[in-house]
């Protein structure tokens, strides 16, 4: 039986004048019905560009250059622009990090929201229509639903705009909701509150759900699974308690030593020194030798592949597990 997604040494290019440029190499990873993952890491690492792959989002001139997205065994890569259309939004839906740059300021919720149902359910009738809106604002826990249908995006709160935009992807009640940054632009009590509802949506429904977020510790408290990107590259996925806990790639211990609880006695935070490298000038050998504090020779030679980690569910693409896999001490 298949996974309910699956995506396969995903490549993801960018065409310029200079030559094409890689965003994402060797992207793996599955998706089951129900469950939570979290594609984290800095800006740049790719995370929403293989989000944007997976219902045909990507803008030229990129294009997936390598690999497959399955849905349930259907490869999207090779779909036709029709039969994408069909999925996205009905079987799998994404939230977008800004949603006053998703909805449109001039027309009512009500209207808005109308729309897109019947572009998915053309013989559904504007009642019927209007009484599946008045379901989702209720699941979402906005007060008042048939009075909010008639307001515009401005007379709301940032956290309310947000749920929205949720109730929206809600609408054509999909097997997989992506989820880009949702609480980017919301204060820290209503970060907690999204999030909490997302959770709920999902266990209540049964949905898979992708969480994008350069937020370690939202994924901790969100997700099951969980896979670092860096570069472009998945350089460690698994279980997301067993990661957080016992991360085994040094990019990841990074990020979890970057986290305020990381930097407990100290007055400041603590930083991964350096940056993360630009598309076109992605270093030799491991991508993250730059900015690692273990780094070897080898490391600025050979690209290491992601391998399990043995005693434990975890997948890591570093010389150093590969050493403790082998035993071996070939990192001069």
């Amino acid at each position: 039986m298949s996974s309910l997604l699956e995506v396969k040494d995903l490549v993801i290019k960018f065409g310029l004048r200079t030559g094409d440029v890689t965003a994402t190499t060797g992207v793996n990873f599955t998706l089951e019905k129900g469950q939570r993952l979290g594609l984290v890491g800095e800006s740049g690492a790719g995370k929403s560009v293989t989000g944007f792959s997976i219902i045909g989002l990507i803008s030229k001139p990129g294009f997936v250059a390598d690999g497959h997205i399955l849905f349930h065994g259907e490869d999207l890569t090779n779909a036709s622009p029709s039969r994408i259309r069909e999925i996205r939004g009905n079987k799998i839906s994404m939230i977008f990090q800004d949603p006053m740059m998703t909805l449109n300021p001039v027309l009512t919720i009500g209207t808005q929201m109308t729309e897109t149902l019947l572009a998915h359910n053309p013989k559904m009738t504007k009642k019927q229509a209007m009484e599946k809106c008045l379901e989702k604002l209720q699941k979402v826990h906005i007060p008042s639903p048939e009075q909010r249908l008639k307001q515009y995006p401005h007379e709301f709160s940032g956290g309310m705009r947000q749920r929205i935009i949720i109730a929206i992807a809600l609408l054509t009640d999909p097997e997989i909701i992506i989820a880009d940054e949702p609480t980017t632009a919301l204060d820290v009590t209503i970060q907690a509150e999204i999030m909490d509802l997302i959770i709920e949506l999902c266990e209540t429904d049964d949905m898979g759900l992708i969480l994008i977020t350069h937020d370690l510790a939202v994924v901790a408290q969100v997700t099951e699974n969980i896979a670092v990107m860096y570069a472009g590259r998945v350089v460690e996925k698994g279980r997301t308690e067993d990661v957080v806990q016992n991360p085994q790639h040094p990019y990841t211990q990074g990020l979890i030593k970057a986290l305020p609880e990381g930097s407990k006695g100290s007055n400041r935070l603590n930083q991964i020194p350096g940056m993360i490298p630009t598309l076109t000038n992605i270093p030799t050998g491991c991508a993250f030798h730059p900015r690692c504090p273990h780094v070897m020779d080898v490391c600025t030679k050979y690209e290491p592949a992601l391998i399990k980690v043995q005693g434990m569910d975890t997948e890591s693409a570093c010389v150093l597990s590969s050493m403790r896999e082998t035993g071996g001490k070939d990192g001069k």
